[in-house]
């Protein structure tokens, strides 16, 4: 029964604590496109403009609820729920750092310790586009019909390669538990350093997945008013826009534990610190690298112009996806000859 209790706590604390970023990195990211553009950002909602989410929340809540006529309602109702559903849903596997002991009982900081971490994050993550699907297609809108569209495409063009950078991650690992794959990059053994392309691509295509630029197209506003969520108002609008920033937290904390180490430091372990302390350590340490990387999102969004969408086909399946295949050759050959 404590088992029980301590694992809806963790939930619990894990939602609220991603609900909470994805609240403030809106707030961050203006701020950021306010430095980057030589102006302020919000500053009036509160000193420096903190309570500038809250604000935006209660807005979106107190806004007219309007759906078309000729909408389909489950499905309009479906799809803002579902992206935001599969969006929280990836954070369960993830070690967010070592384990804690309370009254000499240890609990893990990790939702679910699966045995096939990495193949739980893709078969979740691959499901948020249904959710964009399902909500243009619903809504009887041709302009949200075409980033329907344009997030299926999309997805299908990224994820090959997405999928093969992790295979050779997967062969020099050798286990598909995210548990092992942090254990294994203990002090400077990160695994950006042995695959380096395999990061690469798997960054790009997580820029894809969150449908940030320079692949926001499903919602390129120049050519689709708002593409998907063109019908959409309200809270059901906030769910995909919001949605956006916890895949975004969620896709920050996956490429810190595969490629850089998770929750661990170089020479954290011979400070002698006592396992809780060490715990809280590592999990201080795993937010700094994943608010690292989502600085790094919000700087490309606001320093690289919108592809094409031939563009975007041509760079999934003429670039990434050879040099995805390439690199899969390279470790398979590496690895059999230093054997």
């Amino acid at each position: 029964m404590l088992y029980i209790i301590y694992k809806l706590v963790l939930i619990t604390i894990i939602l609220l604590v991603s609900l909470g970023i994805a609240m403030y990195a809106t707030l961050l990211e203006r701020k950021f496109a306010g430095f980057l553009q030589d102006r302020f950002g919000p500053d009036r909602a509160g000193k420096w403009g903190l309570l500038q989410p809250v604000a935006d929340g209660v807005k979106l809540f107190f806004k007219e609820e309007y759906m078309p006529n000729t909408a389909d309602k489950f499905l309009y109702i479906l799809g803002p729920s579902l992206t935001m559903l599969v969006a929280l849903l990836t954070s369960a596997v993830i070690p967010w750092g070592p384990s804690i002991f309370i009254a000499g009982t240890e609990f893990s900081l990790q939702v679910a310790d699966l045995n096939v971490g990495i193949l739980y994050v893709f078969a979740i993550m691959s499901m948020g586009v249904y959710g964009i699907m399902i909500g243009g297609w619903a809504s009887n809108n041709k302009y949200s019909l075409m980033g329907a569209v344009r997030a299926s495409s999309q997805m299908i063009s990224y994820e090959l390669a997405m999928g093969l950078s992790i295979a050779s991650l997967i062969m020099v690992m050798g286990s598909v538990r995210l548990n092992d794959i942090v254990d294994a990059q203990q002090g400077w053994n990160w695994n950006v350093i042995y695959q380096p392309v395999g990061f690469l691509i798997f960054f790009i295509c997580a820029l894809a997945e969150t449908n940030r630029h320079p692949f926001d197209l499903p919602e390129c506003e120049t050519e689709l008013i708002g593409g998907y969520h063109t019908e959409y108002s309200s809270m059901k609008l906030g769910f995909y826009l919001f949605s956006e920033y916890i895949n975004m937290f969620v896709s920050s904390a996956i490429i810190s534990t595969l490629y850089f180490g998770g929750y661990h430091f170089p020479f954290i372990d011979k400070l002698g610190l006592s396992p809780n302390v060490a715990a809280i350590v590592g999990l201080m340490i795993f937010f700094a690298k994943i608010i690292g990387f989502i600085m790094l999102f919000m700087w490309i969004r606001w320093t690289l112009p919108r592809f094409r969408y031939d563009q975007l086909m041509r760079l999934g399946w003429k670039i990434l996806l050879p040099l995805a295949l390439l690199n899969l050759a390279i470790t398979g050959i590496v690895i059999l000859a230093t054997q």
